[in-house]
């Protein structure tokens, strides 16, 4: 039996009345309400925040105090009202789906929707229309918001920004100046937030919500307006967006139930993919992204009981895509060297930024906590110089290596041919046939030792080798960095709804070419001993249709064998 999933939807009274699933997550508007009058919550994209601001906003408006019972009497919110609940009117503004083509069209796109939020509130709560032709009369967004103050002087207002930083994300990645142009002294988004922060000086704004993805904005925002309470990081509103898992668990017991799935293996699936994002050093849990879960339980094949063929909803993957942009916001290099560590070594260490300042410039730990901002690394723990990230999940690894494939071409000017690789791993998969891939490797080393821009050892072959495998989602990949590293290099293991005929284990070994042939065969041998005591590891003992490879390379030739359990099987 097929739930009603709120995938995509943003409306809370929709959800509701809808008979949609629905998350419980009102107890955070009692919280919210608690820690401050003004607060900003920033969450990677697709984490469910224009969801509870909706919720927010029946929650407190006063035009909806009728629909009251029938929205939240099932809600934690409903069985525990605050005082403030049905008590405001509420001014509603969304920031996505600005044109950044050009500083003329955001500014028109952001001009046309602050007087739309305006003229919608005037004619919610019944004002004369000439009111409305008043504030049309004004030019600038900040004069609008002047004028309408004037008008409602005297009210209380709750006041929700929802996506404040949509657009200055994407301007960001294309261009720093416009973008200080547009955010920053002077600029037209600043004085707008000035008119805000003198409305909430003189009472006009009571309570004021805001939610985007990154602080690049808060400084130009709350300059002067330091009033506002970035609980984004906080340990108790670590969970407020995102699924936890018993949350998760609830949402897959459908599936569980009608194709009589392994829950324990069903969930551990779905965390490796969607799970890993924590907002707080000492969080109890990690969050999954929401829309993610959603999207795999929407697309879950009942008929055969197969998870979907892209494990990604290709919208997300699209504006993933976009913020993969500002890797190319201050030092480029720099910014390649933190993704090429993140991949080599599984994690990178910076002291988190709280709020960026683009005049003084962008550092590799303002990259760094872009990167955790927008949900590409998560907190994983902290040493003395600052606090350690890693990549979150699978679709997140994935995505990294796509990119890194895009940047290794960019940057060292050579092709990666896409389909060559994909066949390369479907004659791997269904033949058991390593030739090609190994062919395709030799051809990208031998393009990267002209140029030696990238230092070539170990770990980066294998970096580079793993960039060749993600291509194709023919197979889950698993490296020794997520396990105890008595673990091999790399594992492909049969994923639904992917047939395959053979899972394969290879261990990488590199031998530096000044060792000659004496090295070379040193480390032949010792990839086929620690080969053959991964064969014995019961967990890798009980993978079916196993095939165990040692690649031995200098950096330049590539060579391969097969190893069975106990000898060697020349294969070269």
């Amino acid at each position: 039996m097929k739930t009603k999933l709120p995938y995509g939807l943003s409306n809370f009274k929709d959800v509701i009345l809808g008979g949609y699933t629905y998350v419980d997550k009102t107890a955070y508007i009692a919280q919210l309400e608690d820690s401050g009058k003004y607060n900003i919550l920033l969450r990677p994209r697709r984490f469910g925040k224009s969801l509870l601001l909706s919720a927010m906003e029946y929650y407190y408006d006063s035009h909806y105090a009728t629909d009251f019972d029938s929205l939240f009497a099932e809600l934690y919110i409903g069985k525990h009202p605050t005082p403030m609940k049905s008590n405001y009117s509420v001014l509603f503004m969304e920031f996505s789906g600005i044109s950044t083509e050009s500083y003329e069209a955001v500014y028109r796109a952001f001009n046309t929707k602050v007087e739309l939020a305006l003229q919608r509130f005037l004619e919610r709560y019944g004002y004369p229309s000439s009111d409305s032709a008043s504030i049309a009369a004004y030019s600038s967004p900040h004069e609008k918001m002047e004028a309408f103050f004037k008008i409602v002087e005297g009210q209380k207002i709750l006041f929700l920004i929802d996506e404040y930083d949509h657009f200055a994300n994407s301007i960001l990645a294309d261009d720093l100046q416009q973008f200080q142009q547009i955010v920053g002294k002077g600029g037209f988004v600043r004085s707008f937030y000035e008119t805000i922060k003198t409305a909430t000086q003189r009472g006009i704004i009571d309570r004021l919500f805001i939610t985007g993805v990154t602080p690049i904005m808060l400084d130009s925002m709350t300059s002067g307006f330091n009033i506002g309470e970035n609980v984004s990081l906080t340990e108790e509103f670590n969970e407020a967006m995102g699924f936890t898992r018993a949350e998760v668990v609830n949402l897959l017991q459908p599936l569980v139930e009608s194709c009589g799935l392994d829950s324990n293996q069903l969930m551990a699936d779905v965390t490796d993919w969607y799970n890993g994002y924590r907002f707080h050093i000492n969080a109890a849990e990690t969050v999954y992204n929401a829309n993610m879960v959603l999207y795999f339980i929407k697309n879950f094949d009942y008929k055969r009981c197969a998870y979907p063929r892209k494990m990604l909803d290709a919208n997300i993957a699209s504006d993933y895509g976009k913020l993969l942009g500002l890797f190319s916001i201050g030092n480029r290099d720099e910014n390649f060297a933190v993704l090429d560590e993140l991949l080599t070594t599984g994690q990178v260490v910076a002291q988190q930024a709280e709020k960026f300042d683009f005049d003084k410039g962008f550092e590799r730990d303002d990259f760094i906590s872009l990167l955790g901002y927008m949900g590409f690394a998560s907190l994983h723990g902290a040493t003395l110089s600052g606090e350690v990230f890693v990549i979150p999940n699978h679709v997140m690894r994935e995505l990294y290596f796509q990119y890194f494939k895009v940047e290794l071409e960019r940057r060292n000017q050579i092709s990666i041919p896409d389909r060559a690789v994909l066949l390369a791993v479907e004659v791997l998969a269904l033949r058991n046939d390593i030739q090609p891939l190994i062919t395709e490797l030799t051809r990208v080393l031998q393009l990267l030792s002209n140029r030696d821009s990238l230092w070539l050892d170990e770990e980066h072959i294998k970096t580079i080798l793993l960039a060749l495998l993600y291509q194709s989602s023919a197979y889950f990949i698993q490296s020794e960095r997520e396990m105890n590293r008595r673990y091999p290099d790399i594992l492909l293991l049969e994923r639904s709804p992917f047939k395959v005929n053979y899972q394969h284990l290879i261990e990488l070994k590199y031998s530096k070419k000044g060792d000659k042939d004496k090295g070379w065969e040193t480390k032949r041998l010792e990839g086929i001993e620690q080969v053959q005591s991964y064969l014995q590891l019961p967990t890798i003992a009980a993978l079916p249709n196993l095939s165990a490879w040692v690649v031995l390379t200098d950096g330049e030739r590539v060579a391969v064998e097969r190893i069975t359990g106990s000898q060697p099987a020349g294969h070269h």
